[in-house]
């Protein structure tokens, strides 16, 4: 019986599964999937000065082969995840799959021993996320989320100043995100998948399709069976970075509209979106378009009583309101204004500081992976929990479930529950295909 099955049935614990480790130690990682995150993360792990790139594994057999070569050559090479993670010498996973195989894969690698880097989102659907919190947590598992913003050092200086009320007191935030992909990337033919492919493996616990090109390899964040589109991928970095800012569990209501309006394809997910966070005490606006340039509309801004502040990957700006009487702001005001006489404005006078500080987006990997690696060591949550990372894909998902039901969703974020809608509470869970559904449901989680 291997040890990953072992762990499946709770035969030995998954802190058997895995050594105890020294701060001067190296960590050995295995990488499953090869693709564009996939390279970045074998680069930024294998920079880590204690860390052994010993394992890779993707179903394109090419993929592999090149991942393979990246990590050095010397790693050993796996067409299933299962036998990688039933290799006892590896301390860690990195997961840069599709997105319908991040949790399910994510949980199986808890449950046999294996401490986690998963890229975001998180999960594919709602209910996927507390499942993998609790696998976490049972199984005493570090498992890091790839929103690296929050690695990033003038993003954690942005939230000091935020929080100490830089802005005043934040009443509403706009997101956005833009990637112009006109005019689509067509209907090609469907067929058989590569020889070097093992497509039922790529499917995993996603519906059984016939195979196209388009949901095989890059092009499946255009479809529903294996993600939630831009608002899931791209929005999951602003969302998450909006909710540790400010500390919300997550929205109470959550309103969205779009569709695949501009591309010519045969995608599913839209091209335009817009989505309305509710929240105690402020709303959040995210919009996004597939057919446009970004036209200085920025990614992420707070505003406050007493300015604003835009927050990107390159860096933050505080903009400053000028102190200006009520009166002076109506250029047609006319008559006494209340509580008496029109009031003086000193000259230059700001609520706020300006300010404006660089930053770096190659910097947030490198920090992000190197807080990874040090949890690893040190058994302490890392700064992008697996917690965190099941509320920030959560907010997301509940955009895509207003926008596919048509109806404004509201949502108790304590007890993780929609409420008035059964239609909508549906959509929190989705069926996995066999052999996947008895495996993950095995756990009992």
């Amino acid at each position: 019986m291997s040890s990953t099955r072992r762990c499946f049935l709770g035969a030995m614990t998954a802190a058997s599964c895995q050594r105890v480790m020294g701060a001067n130690d190296r960590v050995r990682v295995g990488f499953i999937g090869y693709g564009l995150i996939g390279a970045q993360h074998v680069f930024d792990f294998k920079n880590q000065k204690d860390c052994d790139p010993a394992a890779m594994c993707d179903v394109y057999q090419p993929r592999m082969e090149q991942g393979i070569a990246a990590c050095g050559g010397a790693a050993k090479g796996y067409r299933d995840f299962r036998k990688l993670l039933d290799d006892t010498s590896l301390d860690a996973v990195v997961i840069s799959t599709p997105d319908h195989w991040h949790a399910p894969m994510a949980i199986l690698a808890c449950a046999a021993g294996k401490d986690v880097y998963v890229e975001k989102p998180l999960t594919l659907f709602i209910r996927e996320g507390r499942w993998l919190v609790t696998a976490a947590r049972r199984y005493n598992r570090v498992v890091q989320v790839g929103t690296q913003q929050r690695s990033g050092l003038h993003y954690q200086e942005a939230l000091g100043l935020l929080r100490s009320g830089v802005i005043g007191r934040i009443h509403s935030v706009r997101m956005a995100s833009f990637r112009n992909v006109m005019p689509g990337f067509g209907r090609p033919a469907g067929g058989a998948p590569p020889n070097d492919l093992d497509y039922d493996l790529w499917l995993g616990p996603a519906p059984h399709r016939p195979y196209s090109p388009h949901r095989a390899l890059y092009h499946f964040r255009w479809f529903w069976d294996y993600s939630g589109g831009q608002m899931t991928n791209l929005g999951a970095h602003q969302v998450d970075i909006l909710q540790w800012v400010l500390e919300l569990n997550g929205p109470t209501a959550v309103s969205s509209a779009g569709g695949r309006f501009a591309l010519e394809d045969d995608g599913e997910t839209p091209d335009t979106q817009d989505a309305i966070f509710e929240y105690p005490g402020l709303t959040a606006v995210w919009s996004h378009r597939e057919a446009s340039a970004g036209n200085g509309v920025p990614a992420l801004e707070f505003c406050g009583t007493k300015g604003s502040m835009i927050v990107l990957r390159s860096g933050f700006e505080v903009f400053a309101d000028v102190k200006r009487n009520p009166e002076d702001a109506i250029p047609v005001f006319q008559g006494t204004p209340a509580g008496g006489p029109k009031r003086g404005t000193p000259a230059n006078a700001y609520w706020t500081t300006p300010m404006k500080k660089p930053g770096s987006s190659a910097q947030q990997l490198d920090l992000h992976v190197r807080n990874f690696l040090d949890c690893v060591k040190s058994r302490q949550k890392p700064i992008a929990d697996v917690e965190e990372g099941h509320r920030t894909a959560t907010t997301c998902h509940l955009a895509n479930i207003s926008l596919r039901t048509g109806r404004k969703i509201r949502w108790d974020p304590i007890r993780e529950q929609i409420t008035g809608d059964g239609d909508a509470s549906a959509m929190l869970e989705r069926p996995y295909r066999e052999p996947w559904a008895g495996i993950i449901g095995s756990l009992r989680l």
